[in-house]
């Protein structure tokens, strides 16, 4: 499992030594390279010793993190045409399809979330949602949104 605050530590050194060169104009890293990045982080162990104390309280909890986090791309019902992607011009996939390629593996939903991808998905694994948030939103979208589609 990759801890966190070494993750954090490595982060604060690098910025550190960059704001004690002086003025320098910064460059992220583009968006593949955040995506590599985050997927070598990832470790589907991190979901391993979840526990729920239901699966009602699992599936509220994804609904809660899905509204905050995701519903502006995804919609609120995950058909992915909202009006902010739309307005941003991007390409969401519909959650709710029936032939919706990471359909039948909550595994590859919790990858996807934390991991994103290079299409413009924001690295939400190192951007700010712990694994027991990406496991509840992974989850509420296979159980929670994709119930007609079963």
């Amino acid at each position: 499992m990759i801890d966190r605050s070494v993750a954090i530590a490595v982060t604060l050194v690098a910025l550190g030594a960059i704001a004690a060169c002086g003025e320098h104009e910064f460059h992220p890293p583009d968006r593949e390279a955040q995506v590599a990045a985050a997927d070598s982080l990832y470790a589907a162990i991190s979901f391993d010793t979840i526990g729920w104390e239901s699966p009602a309280a699992r599936l509220a909890s994804g609904n809660e993190v899905y509204a905050v986090h995701c519903r502006r791309c995804h919609g609120t019902l995950g058909e992915g045409d909202s009006p902010y992607a739309r307005e941003q011009e991007l390409d969401v996939p519909s959650l709710v399809e029936p032939d919706w390629a990471l359909a039948d593996s909550l595994d590859a939903v919790r990858h996807r979330i934390f991991v994103g991808h290079a299409a413009g998905m924001p690295t939400w694994g190192v951007a700010r949602l712990t694994p027991r948030q990406i496991d509840a939103a992974a989850h509420y979208v296979l159980n929670g949104l994709r119930t007609d589609t079963r």
